[in-house]
């Protein structure tokens, strides 16, 4: 039988085949989703265990299976590979493993990572295995007609609900018993405020994740902090270019606005690229932390150091501050080394400099067209957040060390406290990683820091706050009213007005956010004061993470107040107005103009 007759043979149950593939996938993917939380965050018991890893690996086979039949079924078979070369990438690998441990009894992962002097844990070999159905059933989620009908919304309200379905995720995962070491798992606000401070990429936390939290928990929060920290939908959308047809120009529309790009063509290919140089960034990130553990740090062996180092990166690279160690990077093990210090800085601010001024200033592409013509200038959007990022880290390091010279950095010397203040200063910008006592502060600096943690990153970063860019629009509008200028210039450029507009309109609604939140904080929360609420008030907006120690110690209510902060830091307040917001009919009309004294 040659290739047509198969065809051919084919051609009139391709239809229903299709349907129940799909149907078969759906289901089995939501099974093996619950099994594997079952056996993650409740079972304890060896033996049921195993049965669920059988349960388990049996509808891996299936997958393995449907993906052969989907072979068969379509007619243009090789170029059905090369589409799908990634989801066929994971079933090799699931055959060989499944073919090697129930055939040959030879485990193949198992023993490569053992090779290697790592070996492969049953934790470890969960945790693959829930990324690759986690994964799974976002593209099967992708193709459903809700998902579908969901897009038909704002992008904006489609962003925050995207949000809100992880951090959702994230509580009910963390509220398992075996995600934490206390017996009873953790509270509902607990794991509310724990899930929404890594989805929000914050870093604030009520319970110490390198003592609180189970290796299964710590898993989680990696997770959390990853696909907060670039977007459900920015992950969604690319593995569903990566392992299906692609996505529809409504979805295009979607992630244009979301990612703000340059046009709707451009944001396909500024998917891929954000990918790989985030996984590119973390990967060397975790290599060089890897290998800067200081003398001190002792793990129990390779695989535990190796989770450390990636942990730590993406958590620098996210901004997001988690730390495994109880004082972070002030711990006693950890406060004297100064190149692991540096080294989570650099990434920080990658970070928070945002993807578009990364592109811009070392995607190939861009070093190519920079090496032909040097005299090219850069993007006006990489010039703000450069030049504005880098006077910030200045005004910011000179300041910190100029207080506190004498205070928390007082037993440093010269080059230790020149260090440790470039670090603070860093970290202002939305990362919360910390190698002094934030307690121990002087309330000028922490005065500063809230500025610095207000301000925040560059737009289409990791990072909060109300960004570079709306501060020196701000800057440059204030100071365009006081020298009489009609219009807001910027190397020889004019601002529109309605940039200016959007500047203030982001920057008041952060106002009126931490005013009204600190009001609450001060009623709910009145053991501490005024000052340290504030702090932990703008840390929890800007997404931060920064705190003087009574994160803790806060009432419920006061650690509600600080969740809804998160989650409106990091979705942005424009975005939350916008979402909420009714379009106007009709702005083709103008009032007359009237006078209204001001100042």
């Amino acid at each position: 039988m040659n290739i047509e007759q198969l065809n051919r043979l084919l051609y009139d149950s391709k239809l229903r085949a299709y349907a129940l593939m799909r149907r078969t996938t759906y289901v089995l993917t939501l099974v093996s989703v619950a099994l594997l939380i079952y056996a993650h965050g409740v079972v304890s018991d060896p033996v049921m265990l195993q049965y669920l890893y059988y349960a388990i690996d049996g509808i891996l086979a299936v997958f393995v299976l449907i993906y052969f039949l989907r072979i068969l079924y379509n007619f243009e078979r090789l170029k059905f590979l090369q589409r799908t070369w990634f989801e066929g990438l994971l079933m090799a690998i699931i055959l060989v493993n499944q073919i090697g441990t129930y055939l040959l009894n030879e485990p193949v992962i198992y023993n490569l990572f053992e090779g290697i002097g790592m070996p492969l844990s049953v934790e470890f070999y969960r945790v693959l295995v829930s990324l690759y159905m986690l994964m799974l059933l976002i593209i099967e989620l992708l193709e459903t007609k809700v998902h579908l009908k969901a897009l038909q919304i704002k992008p904006a309200i489609t962003f925050l609900l995207s949000f809100l379905v992880l951090i959702a995720i994230g509580t009910a995962l963390f509220m398992l018993p075996k995600m934490s070491m206390v017996p009873g798992g953790m509270r509902f606000i607990d794991a509310l405020f724990m899930a929404t401070s890594a989805s929000c990429i914050t870093g604030l936390a009520v319970v110490d994740p390198g003592t609180y939290l189970s290796f299964s928990g710590q898993v989680v929060l990696l997770v959390l902090v990853q696909l907060g920290g670039l977007g459900v939908m920015t992950f969604a959308t690319f593995f569903a270019m990566l392992m299906r047809q692609g996505i529809g120009i409504r979805h295009h529309v979607a992630m244009y606005e979301i990612l703000e790009s340059e046009s709707i063509s451009f944001t396909r290919g500024l998917l891929r690229k954000l990918l790989a140089m985030t996984l590119f960034i973390e990967a060397v990130g975790s290599v060089i932390v890897f290998m800067t553990w200081g003398k001190d740090v002792v793990f129990t062996d390779l695989g535990t150091k190796i989770f450390y180092s990636v942990f730590h990166a993406v958590s620098g690279f996210c901004n997001a501050g988690f730390s495994l160690y109880p004082e972070g990077l002030y711990s006693d093990v950890l406060r004297g080394s100064y190149i692991l210090h540096l080294t989570i800085a650099v990434l920080i601010i990658f970070g928070s400099i945002g993807f578009p001024v990364i592109i811009d200033l070392f995607s190939p592409s861009a070093l190519r067209a920079r090496l032909h013509t040097p005299w090219r200038n850069w993007k006006m959007l990489t010039r703000v957040a450069v030049y504005t990022s880098a006077a910030l880290l200045l005004f910011g390091t000179v300041t910190f060390f100029l207080l506190e010279y004498f205070n928390t950095l007082s037993y440093l010397n010269f080059a230790e406290a020149l260090v440790t203040a470039f670090f603070q200063s860093v970290t202002t910008r939305s990362a919360g990683f910390h190698t002094v006592d934030i307690s121990a502060i002087s309330v000028p600096a922490l005065l500063i820091m809230m500025i610095l943690m207000f301000i925040g990153a560059s737009p289409g970063s990791m990072g909060g706050g109300i960004k570079t860019t709306t501060f020196t629009v701000i800057i440059l509008s204030v100071w365009a009213t006081i020298r009489g200028q009609k219009n807001i210039e910027i190397s020889k450029r004019t601002i529109p007005p309605s940039v200016s507009y959007k500047a203030f309109a982001v920057f008041t609604f952060a106002v009126v956010f931490n005013v009204f939140f600190l009001i609450i904080l001060s009623i709910s929360d009145p053991q501490f004061d005024i000052l340290r609420l504030a702090f932990e008030q703008v840390s929890a907006f800007a997404t931060v993470g920064l705190s003087t120690g009574i994160t803790a110690g806060m009432s419920d209510v006061g650690k509600f107040i600080l969740i809804l902060s998160m989650y409106i830091g990091r979705v942005g307040t424009l975005t939350l107005a916008l979402a909420i917001s009714t379009r106007a009919y009709t702005t083709a009309y103008k009032y007359p103009e009237t006078h209204l004294a001001v100042g």
